[in-house]
């Protein structure tokens, strides 16, 4: 009998790692070589000049690989102290901020904008060719999901036009006059019935230099950079970091790739422009980003520094879109997605083979060179990729995920 219930035990211990390993493949497995492959093709192929990738797992870091160039023409080569133009990863840091605002009882989520901005009282919807009142008023909170109906620009219709007419973006601008140009700015749709990327996230920083009598990077400073140890990050650089900064390079996907002059490259972080941007504009390296990273898979929290509540992280990266907001532009060109705070957040496996790999529960942003971050907690990972690349190309972040995660992840199924 003994050696019947040893034999039955000895076959129960094989059992549950088999099961698990047919049934849910939910655990990321990191490969080294299969990301080192990855990134050294990227490079290799010449879809970028230069990248790098670091992630942190389990309370430590995982990984960390660079390849190719920070500089092609200078010969200076992807280094850890690479500082990077990140332009719209900006964006949760500004969500970051003013949610501590509102942690604060500085404002209501669904207070109307013109309560805390009155420059926006005016606001007119575009319908065909005439100027309407909206259904109802902008609220903080479609500021904070892009829902409130404003514009980023760029195209033929009459709001973009009268957007690149008014300029609001402009960077001989402060953020004050910035919100007198955005408040005369129609808008594309009555507030909370589309999903439209656009200067809202600047006008999340005017609310934080209003609402904590800061000025927006002043702000950013003191209540998260400076707690963090963020001590490589911020908006206005000197010409003396000219050196470590990494050189954009522009071209189609198949290069070949050139090098952006500096008078375009250097025109919204060195001297000269007046403008910090909510939306864009600070410079960083991909240690100093992992730090922020690192204190959302924290939940709010950083080596005994507390940056927000966990509720309310919670809050910021969980979908606030209504079903009903079936108007997403390219959003949905991310993933299986929808959209919280100032990120996007991953609600269900990935549906076919071409969609990008990750973890239902993630949350995560980009930017305009193809840089890209991501936390993932179901996995207790975060993941800073960092190159300089535009137009944006989003095929990178397809690659690099599959690599990290392998091609066939799903992940947990979540609810």
């Amino acid at each position: 009998m003994r050696k019947l219930v040893v034999a039955l035990a000895a076959i129960a211990l094989t059992l549950p790692a088999a099961s698990h390993a047919k049934s849910s493949p939910e655990t990321a497995r990191l490969d080294r070589k299969r990301v080192e492959s990855t990134l050294g093709a990227m490079v290799s192929e010449g879809r970028t000049v230069g990248a790098s990738v670091l992630i942190w797992q389990g309370g430590k870091e995982r990984l960390y690989l660079q390849r190719g160039a920070a500089d092609r023409e200078a010969g200076r080569p992807f280094a850890r102290d690479t500082l990077l133009q990140i332009y719209s990863m900006t964006k949760p840091v500004t969500g970051v901020a003013l949610m501590q605002l509102w942690e604060q009882g500085k404002f209501g989520l669904d207070d109307p904008l013109a309560l805390h901005l009155p420059e926006f009282a005016g606001l007119k919807v575009a319908k065909g060719e005439s100027l309407v009142d909206p259904e109802r008023p902008v609220t903080v909170r479609d500021v904070l999901r892009h829902t409130a109906g404003f514009t980023y620009g760029g195209g033929e219709g009459a709001v973009d036009m009268a957007f690149a007419g008014l300029d609001p973006l402009g960077l001989d601008h402060d953020l004050a006059e910035f919100g007198k140009r955005m408040g005369k700015v129609p808008l594309l749709a009555d507030p909370g019935t589309r999903w439209h990327y656009s200067a809202a996230v600047d006008v999340q920083a005017l609310l934080v230099e209003r609402l904590s009598g800061q000025k927006f990077a002043n702000y950013v400073r003191d209540h998260i950079f400076l707690p963090l140890g963020m001590k490589d990050s911020g908006w206005a650089r000197s010409m003396a970091d000219r050196p470590r900064l990494a050189r954009i390079y522009e071209g189609p996907e198949k290069g070949p790739l050139t090098p952006m002059p500096d008078e375009r490259m250097l025109a919204a972080n060195f001297p000269g422009a007046k403008m910090t941007m909510g939306g864009a504009g600070i410079v960083t390296t991909v240690d100093d980003y992992m730090r922020f990273a690192r204190m959302l898979l924290g939940k709010g929290s950083l080596d005994g520094a507390r940056v927000i509540k966990p509720s309310t992280l919670r809050l910021m990266t969980t979908d606030q879109l209504d079903p009903r907001i079936t108007e997403r532009l390219w959003l949905p060109g991310k993933g299986s997605v929808g959209f919280g705070f100032d990120f996007a957040v991953r609600l269900r496996q990935p549906q076919s083979p071409q969609e990008n790999r990750g973890a239902v529960g993630e949350f995560f942003w980009d930017g305009y060179p193809s840089i890209l971050f991501w936390v993932d907690p179901a996995n207790d990972m975060a993941v800073v990729f960092a190159t300089q690349k535009v137009p944006f190309d989003g095929t990178l972040h397809r690659d690099i995920r599959a690599a990290i995660y392998g091609k066939d992840y799903l992940g947990p199924k979540g609810d």
